[in-house]
């Protein structure tokens, strides 16, 4: 699921549907808000691929919460 996912967010980083426009909102070219958004959109997006341990997985990681682990065991 991630993949395709990232893919996506790649793919449209570039904001192809506005190449040549040049209209301004607000003081700024729409292509600016394009990227405000787009990186608005990749930090929940990311934050949701943290969340739902893919990112542990991926580095060869389990989830153990056990005392002392990084994800929630209490460090005294």
């Amino acid at each position: 699921m991630w993949i395709p996912t990232f893919a996506v967010l790649v793919a449209f980083a570039v904001p192809w549907p506005l190449w040549g426009v040049d209209r301004v909102v607000a003081g700024l070219p729409v292509w600016i808000w394009w990227h405000v958004a787009w990186l608005g959109l990749c930090t929940v997006l990311f934050s949701l691929f943290v969340r739902s341990g893919a990112w542990e997985r991926g580095m060869g990681r389990g989830r153990e919460s056990g005392p002392g682990s990084a994800l929630g065991g209490d460090r005294r």
